[in-house]
């Protein structure tokens, strides 16, 4: 299924001056705005967000960062992002690069400009995982970039319910030249923040949870997968799996955390 505009990504790690500019124009606009709405319009409450910190900021130049979360609003990017400090956000290579849904933020030429601009990289539901989104990341991946996925692979509009995730971040950490850093995280609240239901209208005020896991070291396991000649559909499997169960565990400490942040609230008032 194509995409209804033009490709609108630079060539990894090679952006024309103009595209660079413009980036750096569009994300520190976006990442402050978000960051201010976060502190000043909602509750929201950090947890082990120096997991993520320590990553972006220490980590080798050729190593790569995945992080995975759950998909619980059209808002998740780039309100998530308010965690960071205005020093990553005000940098765009220390940022993260996205996927994002083709049919939601790449259906006119306008909206594609401005979303590529943001770092965000067109994925296509359905098309699979060699998909040029997915190809693009694993460039990024292999340039050292930090690349985020949803892999849910859908805005999660029932938040009780926990989706099978789909193999893309398998692919992600198979195909990667270096073993990238994994780092999973969980949040809960934004569903209410941004409600999945029409008038799609931000609502203040609401508290919203963040949990960031610890790092997952893939690097023995890639090692025992090459070692017995896996194939391409079993490593993607595997990948997942591991990022399935650490999604699991991360759900639990996220909602006893947040039900502990909601009684809070509800004393303060």
């Amino acid at each position: 299924m194509p995409l209804d505009v033009r490709w609108p990504m630079p060539p990894a790690g090679r952006p024309s001056a103009i595209w660079n500019v413009a980036s750096h124009v569009v994300m520190p606009t976006v990442g402050s705005l978000s960051k201010m709405f976060a502190e000043l319009c909602s509750y929201f409450r950090y947890h082990n967000v120096d997991r993520i910190l320590a990553a972006v900021e220490k980590r080798p130049s050729d190593v790569p960062l995945i992080t995975a979360s759950n998909h619980h609003s059209c808002l998740d990017d780039p309100i998530i992002w308010s965690m960071l400090p205005m020093r990553i956000l005000l940098r765009n290579e220390k940022m993260r690069w996205s996927l994002a849904a083709h049919d939601i933020c790449y259906t006119r030429e306008l909206h594609s400009n401005f979303f590529a601009l943001g770092q965000c990289i067109p994925v296509v539901r359905g098309d699979g995982v060699y998909q040029r989104g997915m190809n693009y990341c694993v460039e990024l991946l292999n340039l050292g970039k930090w690349v985020h996925i949803y892999p849910e692979g859908r805005v999660n509009t029932n938040p009780k319910e926990f989706l099978r995730l789909k193999w893309g971040v398998g692919r992600l950490i198979s195909d990667s030249r270096d073993c990238p850093i994994v780092i999973p995280f969980w949040h809960i609240g934004m569903d209410k923040l941004l409600p999945n239901i029409e008038p799609y209208r931000p609502h203040v005020g609401q508290v919203v949870t963040l949990n960031v896991g610890l790092p997952i070291d893939f690097s023995q396991m890639k090692l025992e997968m090459e070692a017995a000649k896996a194939d391409d559909l079993t490593k993607r499997k595997a990948f997942t799996d591991v990022i399935q169960t650490h999604f699991a565990t991360l759900r639990e400490e996220t909602e006893a955390l947040h039900e502990l942040h909601l009684r809070n609230r509800r004393k303060a008032k």
